[in-house]
């Protein structure tokens, strides 16, 4: 799951640079293919523990 969500961001982001580049820019396509890349990064960031998580351990116990 987690490398089709990579695959899936990386799709998105290079549809949007290539929206870019081209002379008649369609905005909506550049702005789902960015939520697209924010949600995947908000996926994939939401399993990755926090720095502080072992200090709030400790502080509870």
């Amino acid at each position: 799951m987690k490398k089709l969500m990579i695959l899936i961001m990386i799709v998105a982001i290079g549809v949007a640079l290539y929206e870019q580049r081209k002379p008649d820019k369609n905005l909506y396509l550049m702005v789902i293919a960015i939520v697209v890349f924010m949600y995947g990064m908000m996926r994939l960031s939401a399993k990755t523990p926090s720095k502080n998580q072992d200090k709030e351990d400790k502080n509870v116990g």
